[in-house]
């Protein structure tokens, strides 16, 4: 029971990770506040929708979160987008959306909650970046910058805000399978089964990480064990780097 009396705040938190991070957290005692375009069909204890491209919405998250579970003690910035193809067909609604979701909302966010859990005498935020965020591939520019800025961003927090106590880390995954992923291949027209397949044959451990393999790794960043970590980008991809 880690996270035993702790108070949490997961955006994305309906997607793959999220959901399998807010029973995690739950199940080891934290009370959590959750946000998605609709987690209502996640089991926490305040449901906070809305869009992460709002910025008043970003703004007042954290406050809100505080309000209904009487603290905050963790942020997980864990919504995330991912926009495919080159430059050349980058459209500005794909530019809006993610940086929308992947940098400004989360800095946002850390902007807003870094007050609030400094009053408190502390707190840990993660976020999630990529490892294409520290090693560029292919084809994903918007997706590749915005990973960028993530990683950047906690180095900066985690060394900026450590003497209050709060500890900014980040988890930066390679390919996981959630429904994102396999929605992604549908809509390219691949079947998703076989490019999971595809993908397992190309990772040294022999498969793509679960989501219960990324949230491990983020529950260890949020816990008492990584209380010396601060600024600390956190690679897990199963031993493939990113070609």
């Amino acid at each position: 029971m880690r996270f035993e009396g702790k108070t949490a705040l997961i955006t994305g938190a309906a997607g793959g990770i999220g959901s399998t991070l807010v029973a995690a957290l739950r199940s080891e005692g934290a009370r959590v506040a959750v946000s998605d375009r609709d987690s209502h069909a996640i089991e926490a204890e305040a449901h906070l929708d809305g869009n992460l491209c709002d910025g008043a919405f970003c703004d007042a998250l954290p406050g809100r979160a505080l309000e209904e579970l009487g603290g905050l003690d963790l942020v997980f910035n864990n919504a995330g987008v991912i926009t495919r193809g080159d430059v050349t067909t980058a459209t500005n609604a794909d530019w809006d959306l993610t940086m929308g979701v992947n940098v400004e909302a989360p800095f946002r966010i850390c902007r807003a909650v870094i007050p609030l859990m400094a009053e408190r005498g502390g707190g840990a935020i993660v976020n999630t970046s990529s490892c294409w965020g520290l090693r560029p591939g292919p084809y994903h520019p918007l997706y590749v910058m915005s990973k960028a800025a993530i990683a950047s961003l906690t180095q900066c927090l985690g060394r900026d805000h450590a003497h209050q106590g709060i500890r900014v880390n980040a988890v930066c995954p390679n390919e996981v399978d959630t429904p994102m992923l396999r929605s992604g291949f549908a809509a390219r027209g691949f079947d998703p089964e076989k490019a999971i397949e595809d993908l397992n044959a190309s990772v040294p451990v022999g498969h793509i990480a679960s989501p219960e393999e990324i949230v491990d790794v983020m529950l260890f960043l949020a816990s008492d064990a990584a209380r010396y970590m601060c600024g600390a980008l956190v690679e897990v991809n199963g031993g493939k780097p990113v070609i």
